[in-house]
């Protein structure tokens, strides 16, 4: 039953895209709907923020609108509409000024493993940090590192997918993940160190009240 309603909503998609391709206004309001949450969700998780979110969503659809005829159906439809968005956000996130990491530097992915799970620290750390502190630690990824990981990491998306969205190579992905990973292992580490010694402050200056 879920492969037949996965095949007719195909089939939905399909009509939809080639009716938006002939300027059907109405079947490119019904793609916007269709797609509009996905591409708010991933504006925002690789920015951070709400207002930046919403501009690159209605950028991203303004280059949908005008690139629509271009799509061949050479790969996953959400595919090409997701390649378009992630350039649309490296491209507001270079503009800024962010630290940015080429795509084609030097695959260093085969010199350390690249494991889809977290070791053991990591997954006791990861549980003792709230969403807005991992959210935040994010945020800091530089753009390269940031796109793969939010890509792979929240998306759910494989490293070949990733590769076709940003014109880069499978093995450039995994060492651009790679080094995500290590980068907000980092930061979380800070975070917790610096928070649990604000907390020591606060329990020394309780103990230093009581006793005055």
């Amino acid at each position: 039953m879920k492969t037949q309603e996965n095949a007719q909503r195909a089939a939905s998609e399909t009509q939809l895209i080639a009716r938006a391709q002939r300027g059907d206004e109405a079947a490119f309001a019904a793609l916007f709907d269709m797609y509009k949450r996905r591409v708010y969700s991933l504006c925002l998780r690789m920015t951070g923020s709400t207002a930046e979110a919403e501009d690159l969503t209605q950028e991203a659809f303004l280059q949908l609108f005008r690139k629509i005829s271009t799509f061949r159906g050479e790969s996953a439809f959400s595919t090409w509409l997701h390649r378009l968005v992630v350039n649309a956000v490296l491209m507001h996130l270079r503009k800024k000024g962010l630290q940015q990491v080429s795509l084609d530097e030097p695959d260093t992915s085969g010199d350390e493993p690249v494991k889809r799970e977290y070791g053991e620290d990591d997954r006791r750390l990861l549980r003792s940090i709230d969403r807005i502190t991992l959210s935040r630690a994010i945020e800091r990824l530089p753009p390269g590192y940031r796109a793969v990981f939010v890509l792979h990491d929240v998306e759910g998306y494989e490293h070949n997918e990733i590769a076709q969205m940003m014109n880069c190579s499978v093995g450039n992905s995994k060492s651009q993940l790679h080094k995500a990973r290590l980068k907000l292992r980092e930061y979380l580490r800070g975070d917790r160190s610096r928070l649990a010694g604000e907390g020591s402050l606060v329990r020394t200056a309780a103990s230093t009240e009581e006793h005055s």
